[in-house]
This record gives C-alpha cells, structure tokens and sequence, in this order.
C-alpha cells in the first residue's frame, strides 16, 4: 500500500508500507514503513497524522483483510484510495484449468494426486500432502506437505524440471497475475499437467480500480491525491 502524502510547498512525498509477512522483503525505493496499522481506526489516525492525501492500494490480489481495511478508512477519513490491480492470468489453447473459489475446494479437487502447491505458506493447512514452494517455511509445519523455499522470477526450464522431479501430476495456483510466476503455467501446459486456479476475492463495492503502475501514477499526477 502507498500513502501518498502531498504538500503544495513542495513534491510529492511517496510512503510505501509492506505488511511484514516475509522475512527479507524486497523493498521497494524510498521511503518504506513495515507492520500493521492496528485495523481501520489505527489507519484511519494514520492517514490524518501524516497528511495523507492519496492512497494507493498495491497489495497482492489476495490480500483481502488489508484491501477492505483500506478502502473504509479511506472512506472515514475522506482520502482518495485506487487499487491497482495486475490483470489476471487467462488460459490458452493447451490450458487444462479447473476455477475454485477457496483453497479448501482446491484441496477437494486435488483429490489422490501429487500436487504442486503454490499458493503460499497461508492456507497451506487445508491440504494434506503436495509439494509446496513458498518464500519463508509455514509456521506451524504442515504434515504431509514438502516445503521447498524459492522466490521469483522462475523460469520455464526450472519449473518443467522441478515438476518432473517430483512427479508433479496437477498444479494448484491463486489467480496472482503477472508475469514473475507464470512460467509454471507454461511448463504444466507442456507436460500436459491440469491445473487448479483459486479465484480472485472480489474488491469492495466503489473502489476505482487500474491495471498498471502507469495509470496509478497517472491518478496520482492527475490530481485525484492532491485535493
């Protein structure tokens, strides 16, 4: 998320705030807050404490706690909000796609079959065996489930060997988007892998939404955070 507080004496000042979810995040240039805001009313004093005048909402695509928090303190606290969302993968002829609304329906789907779990460490209890990658190991451990730790981008070559080494036999995936992770979509095309999507949560009611870093700035630039 970026609170964008604005001054007329001078530029822009830009705050990117990470949730503190991963261990050894990328950080992003500038200035960078991490940890929580303490729910709606902790954001809400946030906003008027630091002048705010923007909010741009770039969280990942599932983080549907953070996004909603965002939107109604935005709302109480009169504050511009855009949720700037990456467009969502589409399959392609030799796609094998099965949609689901949860993890827990991921999981029923999976069935007996050796799966290859890349949705996080967060939700990783409704599955009782697979092959899982993740950025930092669930807490607490998940029985049944492998972990292997790696963080993107991957490249299609890794990803077809990483499958046919553990003998992958159906994908499961959210819905992220983006290219940084997408080559595993590739290799399951070309092993003939099935693949099982978890949807995206829908967006509260009202946000203005965009799909790329261009037109967030382009909000921002065009005055919508500066009123």
């Amino acid at each position: 998320m970026l609170p964008a507080g604005y001054d007329e004496s001078g530029p822009l000042r830009v705050v990117s705030s990470l949730a503190g979810r991963v261990s050894e995040p990328r950080l992003p240039a500038g200035e960078v807050r991490i940890g929580g805001f303490g729910g709606v009313e902790g954001l809400v004093e946030y906003l008027h404490r630091e002048r705010v005048s923007a909010v741009v909402d770039a969280t990942h695509p599932f983080a549907e706690g953070i996004t909603a928090n965002a939107a109604e303190a935005c709302r109480v606290a009169g504050v511009p909000l855009v949720v700037l969302r990456r467009p969502g993968w589409e399959a392609v002829e030799g796609d094998d796609w099965t949609w689901v609304d949860s993890l827990a329906e991921a999981a029923d789907a999976v069935g007996e079959r050796r799966a290859f779990i890349t949705t996080g460490r967060q939700g990783l209890k409704a599955f009782r065996s697979g092959v899982a990658r993740t950025v930092d190991p669930p807490e607490p451990p998940v029985p049944g489930v492998k972990i292997l730790l790696g963080r993107g981008p991957y490249t299609v070559d890794s990803e077809l060997a990483l499958m046919r080494e553990h003998r992958i036999r159906v994908l499961v995936t959210k819905d992220s988007g983006g290219p940084m992770t997408a080559a595993k979509l590739t290799a399951a095309r070309q092993l003939g892998i099935p693949v099982i999507v978890v949807r995206r949560p829908a967006l509260p009611d009202g946000v203005e939404v965009v799909g790329t870093v261009a037109e967030a700035v382009d909000w921002v630039s065009r005055g919508s955070g500066a009123g």
